[in-house]
């Protein structure tokens, strides 16, 4: 399948934001972003007046690039949320919450979103007592999601215990840190996702 493999932060200063693509690396002073604060590229400090379509599609692009999804998959998020009732909109930020490499993100088993998929890929979490190893795979609520018993023990997860251990977690989530659980409570309001993308002009742009 394919996927992005170029440089992380240079998705961010496309941006002009912190995507937290890096996880820790995010909050230093090595962060690309706080270091060069204009685009990347040979026109990167130049001053562009941007459209309406390119500020639908930068928002568009903002939203791909924080959960890590190509354009086919994002699209089809997006017909999902359009035959739910309900704002389009919210929904669609909804369902790109509650993929599984996402909550194990939020869980605080993972550095970051990156992170987590290759976890769930490399199949140390089990999904209601099934190993799950689909990075996409929906969450709803009630859903148990926890650490295998043989990955438990590594140093990797010993690691994220600790630094999980004082992470704040979503409301939405409940978190066993000892056990390296946790449960979906409900599916997140708007409020809820702290994702600065203004979902309404993506709307706009795919009812183009």
């Amino acid at each position: 399948m394919a996927k992005y493999t170029g440089p992380s932060c240079r998705q961010c200063r496309r941006e002009g934001l912190k995507l937290f693509l890096k996880g820790d690396r995010c909050y230093t002073d090595k962060c690309a972003v706080d270091r060069r604060t204009y685009a990347p590229g040979q026109h990167g400090q130049a001053r562009k007046k941007i459209s309406e379509y390119g500020l639908q599609l930068r928002e568009k692009q903002k939203a791909r690039r924080v959960y890590g999804i190509l354009e086919g998959q994002f699209r089809k998020y997006y017909q999902e949320a359009t035959r739910r009732k309900g704002v389009t909109g919210e929904i669609l930020l909804q369902l790109l919450e509650t993929r599984l490499d996402n909550v194990v993100y939020r869980l605080g088993f993972a550095g970051s979103r990156v992170e987590a998929r290759q976890l769930v890929k490399h199949g140390h979490f089990l999904v209601n007592g099934k190993k799950v190893d689909i990075p996409s795979y929906q969450v709803s609520v009630g859903t148990a999601i926890e650490v295998a018993a043989k990955s438990k023990g590594s140093e990797k997860f010993k690691e994220l215990k600790e630094s999980a251990a004082g992470r704040p977690t979503k409301d939405w989530l409940e978190v066993n840190v000892d056990n390296l659980s946790g449960r979906v409570v409900r599916i997140p309001s708007r409020d809820e996702i702290d994702i600065p993308v203004q979902e309404q002009m993506i709307v706009e742009l795919y009812s183009r």
